[in-house]
């Protein structure tokens, strides 16, 4: 492809994402789906520039306002080929030629905001904080609660793009190995700073095609939700749940730390996406998995099953906030439920789930949003409500589980892209109150061992 027909594949490509209700990078994909002759370096040209542009949308939007000019896909990608990558209003004017497969010519609206962005530099003093940070309205006031003064720190962490993390398969191989088997692939690794299980990856190598992905030896999995999933702490021949599963990224990791022993249940309300992940699951050698749909987190299965699990994993559906620098998109087109439906919905999930937890079992809560209302807040009001529960501190669930030190101080596990360079989570773990057995059953057993 032309410099001239990447830069209209992009505009094309913004128009679908904006007309569709879907995240960006599924757009993405049946984008370069229905256009397999785009070769791999002008897709992954065109998808950075796309996935620049969604970056950079409070900016250049401030930009297009300041001159008076609506901000459709054109707009853009004139106003990001600029004031964001540094180039000359002639020269990118020169790409607007009307040839084949190049973007039409500039009309003079479109031409005249050219020549005024031309020579300027993405932000400007007169930008707020909440603009140069690319920071939602709505999200504001929470995210400063949350954050104190590292509020314009972690916005601009929330900027860049996410690092490509894998996670080993304990029951395949080890890093040392891992990172050898990848190498033979001229795929460079190396082991993650708070995950034992991690690798971070160099560049954006197509992993689809690798063997030691293929074989199950490493899943994609952010050092973060990694992080999640060894708060669990499982052990081999537990009974678990992961009650809203997803994609079973951190069922996966579940399910191998117990040795392929005991059982995960793997529960999600919505059926197909637990059917694709049968294959990661299979892919992985894991045999220990059993997927049950749910029809709403009050499913009559949950009350069948009463007290009857070691670990229950609530992974709860969230504002995502964590996720921004990989889905920089969903800042501005939330695709599903506000804030004010999704708290409650939590709240009700954590509430049903915890019947699962037996005497002296975990419930665990995790989110990957940097929101009080999402985090400290809900367990707050849940131990309020739930006293035969209390918090078990990060650091004593990792000296139990021998994960070493643990990477928070404090009794949740709270992470951010500028303190430790992984996707935003959080996550308590709220153990239940090992009961006593009644009088009358501790007789029958003296009696019994009599």
């Amino acid at each position: 492809m032309t410099p001239a027909a990447r830069l209209q594949a992009v505009i094309d490509l913004l128009t679908e994402i904006e007309a569709t209700p879907r995240p960006a990078d599924a757009v993405m994909s049946a984008y370069f789906r229905s256009r397999r002759y785009i070769g791999s370096k002008d897709r992954n040209a065109v998808a950075e520039t796309a996935y620049a542009i969604l970056r950079r949308h409070a900016r250049l939007s401030w930009w297009l306002e300041r001159e008076g000019h609506n901000a459709d896909p054109r707009a853009r990608v004139i106003a990001n080929a600029i004031v964001g990558d540094g180039r000359r209003a002639a020269e990118v004017g020169q790409l607007f030629s009307g040839g084949k497969f190049a973007p039409e010519p500039w009309d003079e609206a479109e031409a005249k905001l050219a020549r005024a962005l031309d020579t300027h530099t993405l932000e400007h003093p007169a930008m707020s904080d909440t603009v140069r940070g690319e920071c939602p309205d709505w999200a504001e006031a929470p995210l400063r609660a949350a954050l104190g003064d590292r509020f314009a720190v972690e916005m601009q962490a929330l900027l860049e793009p996410a690092p490509l993390d894998l996670r080993i398969n304990p029951l395949k191989t080890d890093r040392e190995a891992a990172v050898r088997a990848l190498a033979t692939a001229q795929i460079q690794a190396e082991p993650t700073r708070l995950s034992p299980l991690g690798l971070r990856v160099k560049g954006r190598p197509p992993l689809a095609a690798v063997d030691a992905f293929k074989k199950g030896l490493v899943e994609i999995q952010d050092e973060g939700s990694q992080l999640v999933a060894l708060a669990v702490a499982p052990k081999p021949g537990m009974q678990v749940v992961d009650f809203c599963a997803g994609a079973g990224g951190k069922t996966l990791a579940i399910a191998a730390l117990m040795n392929n022993k005991g059982r995960v249940v793997a529960c999600d309300v919505l059926e197909g996406r637990l059917k694709r992940a049968a294959e990661r699951f299979r892919r992985a050698g894991l045999h220990n998995i059993e997927p049950h749909p749910l029809t709403s987190e009050r499913d009559p299965w949950v009350k069948r099953h009463k007290r009857k699990f070691d670990r229950v994993l609530v992974d709860a559906p969230c504002s995502g906030t964590g996720t921004w620098r990989r889905n920089p998109d969903s800042r501005w087109r939330p695709l599903g439920p506000g804030l004010s439906e999704l708290v409650p919905l939590q709240a009700n999930i954590l509430d049903s789930a915890a019947r699962l937890v037996r005497p002296g079992g975990r419930l665990i809560y995790a989110t990957c949003s940097l929101l009080p209302e999402e985090n400290e807040r809900q367990i707050e009001g849940f131990v309020a409500t739930h006293p035969e529960f209390t918090v078990m501190p990060a650091s004593t669930v990792w000296d139990e589980a021998g994960w070493g030190r643990a990477p928070v101080e404090g009794p949740y596990l709270r992470l951010t892209p500028g303190r430790h360079n992984t996707d935003g989570f959080f996550a308590a773990v709220l153990e239940r109150r090992a009961e006593e057995a009644p009088a009358s059953a501790v007789v029958v057993e003296e009696a019994a061992a009599d």
